[in-house]
């Protein structure tokens, strides 16, 4: 164990007089913005990474390169060590052999760069969701887990080890410069000399209370509250977004017979190796984006001329962690308990990853197993029909090609129904960083011109979100049946509206990019969550003029007493208008409504090792920091306890106590 040089410090810091408080922040150095790679459970094993219960200290060891790995491995004399990576480090390569010698490795950290990195990087497995889709032994054997089609070639899998030391992202900013100004001062080895003490170390602290499997901590969680309330871990979920174009009777389930209706869906999630930064822009905020665009691009027409099928906007949550929202979905509609019936849905259209089109095409994936139907065949038809006057190319993928990773996957895996999943890509992802931490705005060049103001910015359209050649709502409607696809390839992916309209529902800073990974189910909405729903009723709903608290009380005064059952009110907080200082607030009549994102694993199953349902679970933690300091030589060791409020400072000749 290293301990804090308190007299090494004392040199530069002398704390002769000065409070306990003030002797802590002389020996440490706190680390501001540190995100972690956190634990992950499922039916058979866990994932992820912790520190020990008191946190993980080494020595600070900067890589230069992964000829470097020696002085870690087996060269340095002051082991463990904890090494700083730069972004180009963090390799599959590197991060293993740093595993397999753990026992001289007490963590890492990695320096999130500004930019995004030049080379490919994707932390998830080369096969998403494979062991949950429709691909299986019961259904086209063939095709599963990737047989025909790895979709992420680019994937490592790092996201998916298991490392029993803590990995942090730092910021690149001012407190990794102390960090490396600290290295350089203290521990650089020159000429393969071993550096002198005083070292520069670091103390991460991510210790995980889960361990094992899901259904081991379950059990835990059960024997905790029985005794007190605090748990291990939690079942990963959230709420999934829905919409109709036209009202349906929520309190009525099931709706047999009585609803034909057609999914336009697309998933809200998505994930990157550290806990808090899940950017998600092209693997799951194109999709989203463009569902909303074409939901406000045919609010009109459904209401002037209704079609013969309702529309069901659909955004799932939890899709990265084998499908939770779609399977809980499904799920729902089997047993009754959704406002439709299964037997209902006439099919799906799902739109993924469109952001990095190529020339302008997007790919038609079907399963190429239900493609035998007729009613497939003539969706596709209708599809190309609807874009033959556009200039964006409607393509279709070879006929043995399998359906890429999809919500859909989970319809087709109950019924045999017909569906459409729309990508940007004809057969492996165009995605370079999928589910990493720079799948950005960077990524997607969504950018502002320097000389724009923040209003400006707002109305301000990049190139990337322009559909080329196509103005919103030309080729108007003319293929009934193919409503949503018009839509979607006549508009202009108004990417603006996201940033537009995110102070009228977003109290936060708009600085930090959202983060879109699902988290815990604790029954609050998370940020995407609550953001898409806000958004898809002020694109498709009504403002109604009623009193805040009757909006919140989901009444209106009107003749129509049932309207309660068919439409959700939600109070917007508004805009500043040009020459004004209060925000103009109203209510919004729409049809937005939230469902369980929970897996039927945990509820109301219970089968914590079921293999048809995800099982993942986060575990829970108290402390996420990270510090660092300098340490003594053996000889003049400082030992810094916490016992009863009371920092004790040993020196060898000197015994110095300060109550805390």
């Amino acid at each position: 164990m290293l301990f804090p040089c308190a007299v090494c410090l004392s040199v530069v810091f002398p704390f002769t007089g000065v409070g306990c408080n003030s002797v802590e922040k002389k020996i440490y150095v706190h680390l501001n913005y540190t995100v972690p790679c956190v634990r992950l459970l499922n039916a058979t094993h866990q994932i992820g990474c912790q520190s020990s219960l008191s946190g993980n200290v080494g020595v600070l060891h900067v890589l230069e390169s992964e000829d470097n790995l020696d002085w870690v491995l087996s060269k340095g004399p002051n082991p463990p060590y904890l090494v700083i990576l730069e972004a180009a480090l963090f390799t599959r390569s590197i991060m293993m052999k740093l595993k397999n010698g753990s026992n001289r490795v007490a963590g890492v950290a990695v320096v999130a760069p500004n930019t995004n990195p030049t080379e490919p990087f994707s932390p998830y497995t080369t096969c998403p969701n494979e062991n949950t889709g429709v691909y299986t032994e019961k259904y086209d054997p063939a095709y599963a887990h990737c047989n025909v089609t790895v979709w992420n070639p680019l994937g490592n899998g790092l996201a998916y080890e298991e490392f029993d030391f803590p990995i942090f992202s730092l910021k690149d900013d001012n407190d990794t410069q102390v960090i490396r100004q600290c290295f350089l001062d203290h521990n650089q080895v020159v000429n393969g000399s071993a550096p002198q003490y005083p070292l520069c170390a670091m103390q991460l602290y991510s210790h995980m209370s889960a361990v094992t499997d899901t259904a081991t901590c379950m059990r835990r969680n059960d024997i905790n509250f029985s005794i007190s309330p605090e748990g291990v871990c939690d079942p990963l979920g959230d709420s999934n977004v829905w919409a109709s174009s036209r009202p349906i009777n929520t309190t009525q389930k099931g709706h047999k017979n009585s609803e034909n209706v057609i999914i336009a869906a697309a998933r809200l999630d998505s994930r990157s190796f550290f806990f808090d930064i899940a950017p998600g822009a092209q693997s799951s905020v194109t999709g989203f984006v463009s569902l909303l665009a074409a939901a406000h691009a045919l609010r009109n027409a459904t209401q002037e001329a209704p079609p013969n099928r309702t529309i069901l906007y659909t955004f799932f949550q939890g899709e990265t962690f084998d499908y939770i929202g779609s399977s809980r979905m499904v799920y729902d509609m089997e047993n009754n308990q959704f406002a439709v019936d299964l037997d209902n849905v006439h099919s799906v259209l799902e739109v993924g990853q469109v952001g990095l089109r190529s020339d302008s095409q997007l790919w038609l994936h079907s399963d190429p197993v239900s493609r035998r139907n007729s009613s497939v065949r003539k969706l596709i038809e209708n599809l190309q029909v609807a874009s033959k006057d556009l200039n964006v190319t409607v393509n279709q993928p070879q006929a043995s090609q399998p359906l890429p990773p999809s919500s859909f996957q989970r319809f087709l895996r109950a019924r045999p129904i017909p569906g459409i999943v729309i990508e940007d890509h004809q057969s492996v992802f165009t995605n370079r960083y999928y589910e990493s931490m720079y799948d950005n705005a960077e990524y997607l060049n969504i950018s502002y011109p320097s000389n724009l103001t923040a209003d400006e910015q707002l109305e301000h359209i990049t190139e990337t979100a322009t559909v080329p050649g196509s103005q919103p709502g030309r080729g108007g409607y003319k293929v009934r049946g193919a409503h949503f696809l018009t839509a979607f390839l006549t508009m202009v992916v108004v990417w603006h509206i996201l940033i537009n309209s995110f102070s009228l529902f977003s109290p936060q800073s708009a600085e930090k990019p959202t983060n879109f990974y699902v988290g815990v189910a604790n029954w609050q909405s998370s940020e995407p969550t609550f953001l898409v729903q806000y958004l898809l009723a002020n694109l498709t709903g009504t403002v109604v003029n009623v009193t805040k608290e009757d909006c919140q009380h989901q009444r209106e005064d009107d003749k129509d007493k049932e309207s309660h059952h068919l439409y959700h009110y939600m109070w917007v907080q508004g805009s500043v208008p040009p020459n004004g200082t209060q925000r103009e607030s109203f209510c919004v009549r729409s049809t937005v409504h939230l469902s369980k994102a929970l897996s039927p694993a945990f509820d109301p199953l219970k089968e914590y090792t079921s293999t048809e349902y995800s099982t993942w679970t986060e575990s829970r933690w108290k402390t996420i920091k990270g510090r660092i300091f300098l340490v003594a030589s053996h000889e003049l060791e400082v030992s810094l306890e916490l016992n009863t409020g009371k920092y004790v400072i040993f020196t060898g000749k000197k015994n110095a106590k300060c109550r805390g």
